[in-house]
């Protein structure tokens, strides 16, 4: 990385005159919202993508590394916020049962490719919510916190930027704290018996994720396909939850395996990704878990009206979208759970979509194609039969989602089922859940057993009442029973996980873990 290029294209990004950026944004807003009163959004059929996101590790010993940039370009994935990170964007497709397929098939293609680049190496890339083993011989805290400060000049004035030692070099990630903006991130990470304060928002770099996308057919439809996201975004997150643990030497001083157990969340992910982000002030955040939409301009004008932090230098690259490239900047730190977007590189390729970010990195590729397939199938059929858990209060759609956060699979869920009846019962619940995923889907084309497969990696972890975030704490709980420490326990369990998934990332399932 060119340091001195970073910090002077960071520098520019801080030079960008944000009253003027915002009124281009305003501007586009209203023409994006008069594009999709002419109906260039809409589409004749659903489609299907996926963002996965990977982070690296030595292959003998589990331990976090960076991935050389030019590696990543040998195996087609992006960049993503620390120098340990990858993530592969899938070819959008028909919902279908060949364009399902295809989605499965690209990733195990492209992942394939990308272990035999990186084994020779000596690395692996991993698919998991939080790693927990940092680089050989360095601290977790250290590697999260590291920064330099750099003197330039930004619009006139000599001004000291901090730079984070270990984060990619996108100018935007770094001018994110050196901002003085009222949105600033709060660059710290707060959980139970876990207290990080950075000075860049390198540790959000932590975790990763799985994001599904549905494209709604019909633009003008979007806000019924967003408020159902809403209402299966907890049942969904509780099914997915991956990341009970931190890095061990995270943790405050004196904090034992017992506290862990006992006060540690089942998805520290959504709180990660919280805390760094959102400024360290009163209000709901720029992270949080968004409100029902009524209206497609609605979505647009939240958009266009979220504070993006950072207004930086918008390029035009000859798409149709280049029309509102300034809003599309901003919607890259509007960060809900569940958002809308909004683009496509011709007119006839431009799309309203559903974006859902609950999901965490999952144990192999068949569980995360599960989650796309399965959120797309709720999303067909939900609202086509105009599902009544619509009618559930948006409180008790939130309060689902962070008591699956901190409960998993054990969180109270609230959920009213096809009959109307309301229930907290796990098993009807998910019975209700999972039927229409296979209603959506074999709606669209595929077979019974074709959807059941699909359908199955999520349904054998309601059965046996396990996701890979017990497991983890299982694996844990089995050291401390040992005798080993706090770092010795999660050391151990994070390589068990590394070991599974080489065996299984590719073709097998997570439930093949409990075998």
């Amino acid at each position: 990385m060119d340091e001195s290029d970073l910090v002077s294209r960071t520098a520019d990004v801080l030079a960008v005159d944000p009253d003027a950026y915002q009124a281009r944004v305003d501007e586009e807003a209203e023409a994006l919202k008069a594009d999709l009163s002419e109906g260039v959004f809409d589409n004749p059929q659903a489609i299907v993508g996926l963002e996965y996101e990977f982070y690296a590790v030595n292959a003998d010993d589990a331990s976090l590394v960076r991935v050389p940039r030019r590696l990543l370009e040998l195996i087609g994935f992006e960049k993503e916020l620390g120098l340990h990170n990858a993530e592969m964007t899938t070819s959008p497709q028909p919902l279908s049962g060949h364009g399902l397929q295809a989605q499965a098939s690209e990733v195990r293609a492209r992942l394939e490719t990308a272990q035999t680049v990186t084994n020779a190496e000596g690395m692996r890339l991993v698919s998991d919510s939080m790693w927990t083993i940092p680089p050989e011989g360095e601290r977790a805290r250290d590697y999260l916190t590291q920064s330099v400060a750099r003197t330039v000049e930004v619009d006139g004035e000599e001004r000291t930027l901090r730079i984070a030692a270990n984060m990619s070099d996108a100018a935007r990630y770094h001018a994110m704290a050196n901002t003085e903006r009222a949105s600033a991130a709060g660059m710290r990470i707060e959980a139970p018996h876990v207290t990080i304060e950075a000075d860049t928002v390198m540790p959000e770099s932590l975790i990763t994720s799985i994001q599904p996308h549905y494209q709604v057919p019909h633009a003008p439809d979007l806000p019924a396909y967003f408020n159902y996201a809403l209402r299966i975004a907890g049942p969904l997150l509780a099914l997915g939850a991956n990341s009970p643990f931190f890095p061990p030497d995270s943790y405050d001083a004196g904090t034992t395996v017992e506290d862990v157990l006992a006060d540690g969340w089942m998805e520290h992910r959504i709180s990660v990704f919280e805390t760094v982000l959102n400024a360290d002030t009163e209000g709901p955040g720029k992270v949080r878990f968004p409100r029902d939409l009524t209206g497609t301009g609605e979505a647009v004008d939240r958009i266009a009206a979220d504070d993006a932090v950072v207004p930086t230098p918008v390029e035009k690259l000859g798409r149709y979208d280049d029309r509102f490239a300034h809003l599309r900047r901003t919607h890259g730190t509007y960060w809900r759970w569940v958002r809308p977007v909004f683009d496509g590189a011709s007119r006839s390729a431009a799309n309203a979509r559903i974006e859902f970010r609950p999901i965490p990195a999952q144990p192999t590729v068949a569980d995360s194609i599960a989650f796309q397939a399965v959120f797309a199938g709720l999303m067909e059929s939900l609202t086509r039969l105009e599902h009544p858990v619509a009618d559930l209060d948006w409180e008790l759609a939130r309060e689902n989602f962070y008591d699956a956060m901190r409960n998993g699979l054990d969180a109270d869920l609230f959920w009213i089922t096809n009959d109307g009846q309301e229930t907290t019962d796990r098993e009807r619940l998910y019975e209700d859940l999972l039927a229409h995923a296979m209603d959506g889907l074999t709606g669209r084309g595929l077979s019974g057993a074709t959807a059941s497969a699909y359908v199955d990696p999520l349904r054998k972890r309601v059965e046996r009442g396990v996701t890979p975030a017990a497991w983890k704490r299982d694996r844990v709980r089995e050291r401390q029973a040992a005798g080993d420490p706090l770092q010795d326990a999660i050391t151990a369990m994070q390589r068990a996980y590394v070991d599974r998934q080489t065996e299984t990332l590719l073709e097998g399932t997570f439930v093949d873990w409990l075998e």
